[in-house]
């Protein structure tokens, strides 16, 4: 997939790369093949959480983005819920059991 998306200009999301470090050389050589004749709007998207066998030279080669979890399950609904307005909550067919569902996962994400 990786390779035909540098051709095609497409963009590839590997997530939980920490859960497959076994994989990681092969990831590390895709990496280092990557030339300066890709597509430009090709991009490789990695998600990981830290890990000490994970391959230094994709990291050295990334831009890097991170994000802490907030602390505490009421701070991690908060940042659940500070982009929603009313409106969005209620521009629904059944707002109620939308705004249930929509705690039931927020709740879910935050505890896991």
């Amino acid at each position: 997939m990786i390779r035909e998306e540098q051709v095609k200009g497409g963009w590839v999301l590997l997530q939980n790369c920490h859960l497959s470090i076994s994989w990681a050389p092969v990831l590390e050589k895709l990496v280092e093949e990557l030339s300066d004749q890709l597509h430009r709007d090709f991009r490789l998207w990695l998600t990981s959480m830290p890990d000490p066998k994970f391959p230094i030279s994709v990291l050295q080669n990334s831009v890097k983005m991170t994000l802490e979890p907030p602390k505490g399950l009421r701070a991690n609904l908060l940042r659940s819920y500070q982009n929603l307005d009313d409106k969005e909550l209620n521009n629904c067919k059944n707002p109620e059991a939308f705004k249930k569902l929509l705690f039931g996962f927020c709740i879910f994400h935050a505890i896991i």
